[in-house]
């Protein structure tokens, strides 16, 4: 019994020293094999040349290449480098894989997306991978916020890529009503704010001439009701300052009285050479 026990307390001992030297070998050497360890390549700037001469110059740095996407610019020659993903002089492992944009003479063709009723940032998602680009974002009154209510180009489209696509965004308002506060008598822009925290958009400004206010008061406002819907714009009229002076509409007005005189003065003249 005791010779068993001292046998598998030899074995116990083996595998454990076989494993921590295992552990040792891998965490030492294989690995640091596998991954490069301490080893890295500086990324070289491939960008404004052509596809020919990127991929012998990565090839002789010892990194791969993929084109990732091709775009038209007129700027650069036809597949030429526009853009590479990591950026130059970046430090990467040995045959890491450097993403390229290559520039094309036609404008690659894309189908355009339906993103209405998607949220603004998968939209804008949607949009970029199908190569366009997300312009402007105007805010209109509608129940469920950040939802996409428009685009500018219609779902199904064929375009060019890099065509811009606005969008019509929805900002959470107009399933309430609200009070209308009272304006008239304010600063423009003291309504704006009273507008504003209220839930209401300002839509039209004019502006009128008035004796009565000061510039930049708020003389009334349309519709002028005590309660309006969430969201809704209202139009301002807007003191500005009264100009007295009235142009006259009529004939430009000479003043003959020099050529009357130097008339007179010669005839004058004339009857005293005749005596």
């Amino acid at each position: 019994m005791f010779f068993l026990n001292k046998t598998l307390y030899k074995v116990i001992g083996a595998l454990f020293v076989a494993g921590i030297s295992f552990a040792l070998i891998m965490d030492l050497l294989i690995m640091p094999y596998y991954t490069n360890y301490n080893r890295g390549v500086t990324v070289p700037d491939v960008t404004k040349i052509s596809l020919e001469e990127a991929e012998e110059l990565l090839e002789s740095y010892g990194l791969r290449h993929e084109v990732l996407d091709r775009r038209a610019n007129t700027v650069y020659p036809a597949n030429y480098i526009i853009d590479q993903a990591p950026s130059p002089k970046q430090i990467v492992k040995p045959n890491r894989k450097i993403y390229l944009t290559v520039n094309t003479a036609v404008t690659p063709q894309t189908v355009v997306p339906n993103v209405v009723n998607l949220s603004l940032r998968n939209a804008e998602i949607q949009l970029e991978n199908h190569g366009l680009v997300v312009g402007t974002t105007s805010y209109e009154s509608s129940r469920f916020r950040n939802t996409i209510l428009r685009q500018s180009v219609a779902a199904g489209d064929t375009v060019g890529r890099g065509t811009v696509v606005n969008l019509a965004v929805s900002d959470g308002l107009g399933s309430r009503i609200v009070s209308v506060p009272d304006v008239a008598g304010m600063r423009l822009t003291e309504a704006q704010q009273a507008l504003t925290r209220a839930g209401l958009r300002v839509g039209e400004i004019r502006f009128q001439p008035s004796r009565e206010h000061t510039p930049n008061t708020v003389i009334s406002f349309t519709p002028d009701e005590p309660q309006l819907t969430e969201g809704e714009s209202l139009l301002l009229i807007v003191s500005e300052r009264f100009d007295a002076r009235e142009e006259i509409e009529s004939g430009a007005i000479i003043d003959d009285t020099t050529a009357v005189n130097q008339q007179n003065n010669e005839n004058q003249i004339e009857d005293n050479n005749e005596r």
